[in-house]
């Protein structure tokens, strides 16, 4: 059984290739790509992928992750440039930068508005992310880890 973190990943796929416009459409596609999942799996998921829906090309709306305002993009940008390492440690997220730049890569953070994210604290070269729960700091890890260079 796949990871919720490799069914969000396929969910990410499903909307992007395909026109979903509902949860029992994109339950249906889940169980055909090999996750056998619930509605209420598939509501939570969107919830947590903070899936908005959009108008589409060939149906009237579709799922879609939100837009990312300029702002965010360039914040997106400068914590790829400023992370160097993250460490997991209880429900706590440590990453290490650059010197001076922890302040700027948290505060893309605070404007992502991760709900797994309870709050953040940022010195000149590291910042921690407090996580609600141990699994959230997993959850969270696998989203950054997008943006860290490797």
């Amino acid at each position: 059984m796949p990871t919720r973190e490799e069914r969000h990943s396929k969910i990410l796929r499903l909307i992007a290739e395909k026109e979903v416009d509902t949860q029992s459409l994109l339950a249906e596609l889940l169980v055909k790509s090999g996750c056998n999942v619930t509605q209420a799996t598939v509501s939570r998921d969107i919830k947590e992928l903070g899936l908005i829906k959009v108008r589409g090309e060939q149906k009237k709306y579709k799922y879609a992750l939100p837009p990312v305002n300029q702002g965010l993009a360039k914040l997106a940008n400068l914590f790829t440039e400023s992370v160097i390492s993250m460490e997991a440690a209880m429900n706590l997220l440590v990453v290490k930068t650059y010197p001076g730049t922890a302040n700027t890569a948290c505060l893309f953070l605070d404007n992502v508005n991760l709900p797994h994210i309870v709050g953040t604290l940022a010195g000149d070269d590291t910042f921690i992310i407090i996580a609600k729960t141990q699994e959230d700091v997993e959850i969270i890890y696998n989203k950054l880890k997008e943006y860290v260079k490797s």
